[in-house]
């Protein structure tokens, strides 16, 4: 079977630019950021997310 994309870096690539294209047109406030944000950093540590 033919893959679509070559690699996971790839698919990574697609992903982070088509997030990017969305945030640049996003104008609303994102609901119950604090405790989403609060879950990245439980996640991630805050060296990877940056506040």
């Amino acid at each position: 079977p033919k893959k679509a994309f070559p690699n996971d870096e790839a698919i990574l690539k697609v992903l982070y630019l088509t997030l990017h294209r969305i945030a640049e047109k996003w104008t609303m406030p994102v609901h119950d950021w604090k405790a989403a944000l609060n879950q990245l950093l439980i996640v991630f540590g805050e060296d990877r997310v940056k506040v």
